[in-house]
């Protein structure tokens, strides 16, 4: 990461956009990329090919490899076996992605044109840019006027609550997010020409000012970056800390690599539950770029109206969000089907980063047993390692996936009220939480279910 240039100064001023149309594609986009100079992002070829990842002892022929999402639980019948052991698992590195898909102007847009966002959905944009005296975009921070507090994946209803019972009125509050998406990314956009350690603390009285502007209770940052949260910390926020699980490519050349560091016991179950998954001739497929069609879509939002209705009442993305990242992201966008006599029955839906592969969402219109881990778990394994990726990122919660080679990893945000007696009480309160979550935290990372000599290489 460089330092930036100091001789361009503070910001000469801050703009408040209503709409990613009101500032050109590349321009924000160059701040998405920001301060991170590493090489490009190795290009993603021949999606629907078979990788040679993966392994023939629990695929049909028929089958080729794939992705990831997240959904509701599945039973998981089996239990941890003793020797079983922990491993010391990294702090979230998703800040690395120089090519982090949530960021990019062609998802928040597709966000707004669609209508998921913006009007009556509770989400109104309001979007910082720094610029420059000569009116460059040098820094820029996705935000939002919120009026419920759903579709952020950290939940503050017990804030809200407790406001309500002081007296106050919660909402609008200013929210500093990806809509709807539970992945870290970097909320700071700064172009690498710019000083970070100027346009950090003004994009952060930015968002003051907005927030006294639309009379707002507090101000939220969430699945933050450690190097935004500490730029937050810095401000007077209060930390936040919960956890994801997350799978991490050491170098795997095929699937049967990363089996190979499971404990017997687990690894019979994972080969089990692959097997199972395909037990009624059901085949799977990836689809990405130019192959994705209209066809495609309106097969999976099937699938997500169905999966989201039973899981929160109002799905929140539009049907036509997904014909527009089909337009302006079908490289980045990773579908995988799954089918039956034919027909498509099932699918998880993905974003191609430049060093990870995000699970969002996933729907099903029948039901096997263990579909859901096969096409957002174990496919996205399969995808990862045969494509040279570090990681993957499978959606909030669930700790399901605990004992599918997915370890837990922390999760930050940062939060300030205007009231300063209740910022007393809230900082009071998450030093609490955070003191268990450190506990859950340190007993999931005993419940790995690796090998006792893998957690010590």
């Amino acid at each position: 990461m460089t330092s930036g240039n100091p001789d361009l100064g503070a910001p000469a001023s801050i703009e408040v956009l209503t709409t990613l149309k009101d500032i050109a594609a590349a321009d924000w986009d160059h701040l998405a990329r920001g301060l991170h100079t590493g090489p490009k992002p190795p290009e993603i070829k021949d999606v629907a090919a078979h990788p040679d990842s993966v392994s023939e002892a629990y695929h049909p022929p028929a089958m080729q490899a794939g992705a990831i999402g997240h959904g509701h639980n599945e039973r998981d019948d089996s239990e941890h076996e003793a020797g079983e052991s922990r491993r010391e698992v990294p702090e979230n590195t998703s800040e690395e992605d120089i090519d982090n898909p949530f960021i990019s102007h062609a998802f928040l847009s597709a966000l707004e044109e669609s209508g998921s966002v913006g009007g009556r959905t509770g989400w109104t944009p309001l979007h910082l840019v720094a610029r420059s005296a000569d009116g460059r975009a040098i820094g820029a921070i996705p935000a939002y006027a919120k009026t419920h507090s759903r579709g952020e994946y950290v939940f503050d209803h017990a804030f809200a609550e407790a406001y309500a019972r002081a007296g106050g009125a919660y909402y609008p509050k200013l929210q500093v997010s990806v809509p709807f998406t539970p992945a870290t990314a970097r909320k700071f956009l700064i172009a690498p020409e710019a000083d970070p350690a100027t346009i950090r603390p003004a994009l952060i009285n930015g968002l003051e000012g907005l927030r006294a502007r639309i009379e707002g209770s507090s101000i939220h940052a969430t699945f933050l970056t450690p190097v935004d949260r500490d730029a937050f910390l810095a401000q007077g926020f209060a930390p936040r800390m919960d956890q994801q699980f997350h799978f991490t490519n050491r170098g795997y050349r095929h699937f049967d690599d990363f089996l190979a560091g499971l404990a017997s016991r687990k690894r019979k179950v994972l080969k089990r539950e692959r097997r199972e998954a395909l037990a009624n001739d059901i085949t799977i497929e990836w689809v990405s770029g130019k192959d994705l069609t209209e066809a495609h879509w309106d097969a999976f939002f099937a699938f997500y109206m169905d999966t989201g209705s039973r899981k929160w009442g109002s799905p929140y993305l539009t049907r036509r969000f997904f014909s527009l990242i089909g337009e302006t992201m079908a490289e980045k966008t990773l579908l995988v089907m799954a089918k039956r006599a034919g027909r498509a029955i099932a699918g998880a839906l993905n974003f191609i980063g430049g060093n990870t592969l995000y699970g969002r969402n996933w729907g099903a219109i029948e039901h096997h047993p263990f579909l859901h881990f096969e096409l957002c778990y174990y496919q996205a394994i399969d995808f990862a390692i045969a494509h040279g990726l570090a990681r993957v990122e499978a959606g909030a919660q669930g700790e399901h996936k605990l004992a599918r080679g997915y370890e837990p990893v922390r999760t930050y945000s940062a939060h300030r009220f205007a009231d300063a007696g209740f910022q007393r009480a809230i900082s009071a309160y998450l030093d609490r939480e955070r003191r268990h979550v450190d506990a859950v935290q340190a007993e999931l990372e005993t419940l790995t279910p690796f090998r006792r000599e893998q957690t010590t290489a």
